[in-house]
């Protein structure tokens, strides 16, 4: 009996660390998130350097490049990869400065989207990885890691998500624009692989960097132009017109 009885207190003590981690985990997500992405940033940077193709650029190339290319294809991604180009992204600036309430909205996501072209050229100009070479279907000039597209894009539409996710009170279209930018952004990345100007460690790269970028842009500037973030609870509140 009091083995069982001390193996049950085990079981439950380990369950109770178990929900505390989870909850931990839960409260501190952003940091967990930086830091997750710093790891694989750093990794990636690390083979890079060594200027060795790593085993993801070469299952990427072989799945995306020689197996998906396809004549009705090509158009489609030759779109997508056009979404993160500045002419476009500043026409959707401008859409964004033209409906949102007030000013501040769109200078906010112009400052995200300008600062972050100059973190990507200056990670490029550090690193300084050429471009793959025999199987671009575009011309692109410049240096390679991070992409530049995928962390444009990244920025930009992970802006939007994390704007509609905080102060977009319907749940529906919350959850419809945020699924909808967010494969925007993938698809973007997935094009860039496609035409084969970058190589997937590009891309994730960029990835990585944009959504640190962010965590902390949404916590610093962010407040500094539409005020204090509301939470998801105020925001379903005053949905419903109830008082926080």
């Amino acid at each position: 009996m009091d083995r069982m009885g001390s193996g049950q207190e085990g079981a439950e003590r380990t369950h109770g660390t178990a929900k505390r981690l989870a909850a931990l985990l839960v409260e501190n997500r952003v940091l967990v998130l930086v830091l997750v992405c710093l790891a694989v940033f750093m990794l990636l940077l690390a083979e890079v350097l060594e200027g060795e193709l790593m085993r993801i650029d070469a299952l990427a190339r072989w799945l995306i490049v020689e197996h998906l290319r396809a004549d009705w294809l090509t158009p489609i991604m030759e779109a997508f990869s056009a979404l993160a180009t500045p002419m476009v992204i500043v026409a959707m600036l401008l859409v964004i400065a033209a409906f949102a309430p007030g000013k501040r909205p769109g200078w906010c996501c112009a400052l995200n989207v300008g600062l972050v072209a100059l973190l990507n050229l200056g990670i490029k100009a550090l690193v300084q990885r050429p471009r793959p070479e025999g199987i671009n279907l575009v011309v692109e000039h410049g240096f390679s890691f991070p992409s530049g597209h995928s962390m444009a894009a990244c920025a930009f539409f992970g802006l939007l998500v994390w704007l509609v996710w905080h102060y977009e009170d319907d749940r529906r279209r919350r959850m419809l624009f945020s699924a909808a930018f967010s494969l925007i952004i993938l698809m973007i990345g997935i094009s860039r692989i496609y035409l084969g100007v970058h190589y997937a460690s590009d891309v994730i790269g960029g990835f990585c960097a944009s959504l640190i970028w962010l965590a902390f842009y949404t916590r610093i500037a962010v407040p500094l132009f539409l005020g204090p973030t509301p939470t998801r609870r105020k925001v379903e509140r005053s949905a419903r017109g109830e008082r926080p």
